[in-house]
């Protein structure tokens, strides 16, 4: 029922999809060989905002995954409107104290996606001097680190500093965890959308956990409106719970 109220781009594969929404019928946009950790990954976004951008009724873009899922319905209004991976290769631009990292799933406004399109500054460094295995055993992932450095250098003030979209991270692997079918209840939804609090654990050997409250316009109130990951099997337990909860 909120037809004309967003647009949707696909980043896919090669491989064209078969889509069993017609919500995602001929939404797929040009796109490129996309490698993990790589500034590929940083590409693919900014050819989804290129062509989002593109229609001017755009004004708020998120990014997401086929394993998201939304926590809230369409009209949720949330409220009142490791530095361990650093390559001094990146001075002068980038310094070590404006390193930053945070989750690839990010929801901007149309002024910052502007941004993203027009830098090439410190891109390009990111490019160049951020890739896995760099500098002996030292990984740095494009994805995970150029969008929230750009942004922390260029409009601190202008940014949260969280990811609307809930993760998982306490198994402690490379992937966060994977939700399964059986996995699925009323109570994880709602236990996830009431999580007002942000936490980092830093990546040096003090692993010190720093947690803070998830202010919307100075108001504290649930983080998230998004989370991953889910199985394509936990499809049916979802849907059934969204449709006999008007608000999880």
């Amino acid at each position: 029922g909120h037809q004309g109220r967003y647009s949707i781009y696909i980043h896919a594969s090669r491989e064209k999809p078969v889509h069993v929404s017609p919500l995602f019928s001929d939404r797929e946009i040009r796109s490129e060989k996309v490698v993990w950790g790589k500034v590929s990954m940083v590409d693919a976004e900014k050819r989804l905002l290129a062509n989002a951008l593109q229609d001017s009724d755009n004004q708020h873009f998120v990014l997401l995954s086929d394993s998201c899922v939304p926590l809230h319905n369409f009209d949720y209004d949330p409220g009142p409107h490791g530095n361990g991976r650093y390559s001094k290769h990146m001075l002068p631009e980038i310094e070590e104290d404006d390193f930053r990292k945070g989750a690839q799933w990010f929801s901007i406004k149309r002024q910052h996606a502007l941004v993203i399109l027009a830098d090439s500054l410190y891109y390009t460094k990111f490019k160049l001097y951020c890739k896995p295995g760099m500098e002996g055993r030292r990984n740095c992932y494009a994805d995970e680190h150029y969008l929230p450095t750009l942004f922390y250098m260029i409009d601190p003030t202008g940014i949260a500093n969280w990811s609307v979209t809930h993760v998982d991270w306490s198994e402690g692997k490379w992937h966060p965890k994977a939700y399964r079918a059986k996995d699925v209840t009323f109570e994880l939804l709602k236990n996830i959308t009431s999580i007002d609090e942000s936490f980092h654990v830093t990546s040096d050997e003090k692993k010190v956990v720093m947690r803070k409250p998830c202010l919307w316009n100075g108001m504290k109130r649930p983080c998230y409106l998004f989370a991953r990951k889910f199985y394509p099997e936990a499809l049916d337990n979802l849907m059934n719970l969204f449709s006999n909860y008007t608000t999880i």
